[in-house]
């Protein structure tokens, strides 16, 4: 499943086997709850009001989101290439996310030109989600 560390040091060597689950655990929580968070409270329309998109490509985005969650976690299980899906998932997500509503501010707090906050846990999702899809279950 994950590649070892070979430090010489086998207490860490040990623990190093199961660091995979960090960065799975991070995809996972963050991109599954978001998903299901788009069909809460005013629903799918109501995101896709906020983000001018149409409903179909709102709910194939809060399905992708999902997807990249469970695929991440599931493939710790299966296959490095289920992983990689996952993680392949995630890709296209975060790129629409910080060209659509975070670009232009780096800053994560919500400002008046950026009511949404800027693109800096965007961009370290996206970076995590790119080294999960070229590492599969060597992570």
């Amino acid at each position: 499943m994950s590649a070892p560390i070979n430090t010489g040091d086998a207490a860490l060597d040990r623990f190093g086997l199961h660091t995979h689950w960090l960065l799975r655990f991070l995809l996972a929580s963050v991109f599954t709850y978001m998903g299901i968070d788009k069909f809460m409270g005013g629903g799918i329309a109501e995101f896709a009001g906020v983000v001018d998109l149409p409903v179909f490509v709102a709910t194939m985005v809060a399905l992708a989101e999902i997807g990249a969650g469970v695929f991440v976690v599931i493939g710790a299980f299966t296959s490095g290439w289920v992983t990689r899906l996952g993680a392949a998932m995630a890709v296209p997500v975060m790129l629409g996310a910080i060209v659509m509503a975070h670009w232009g501010q780096w800053h994560f707090m919500p400002t008046v030109t950026h009511p949404m906050g800027g693109m800096m846990f965007q961009v370290s999702l996206l970076l995590v989600a790119i080294y999960v899809l070229a590492r599969g279950n060597e992570i």
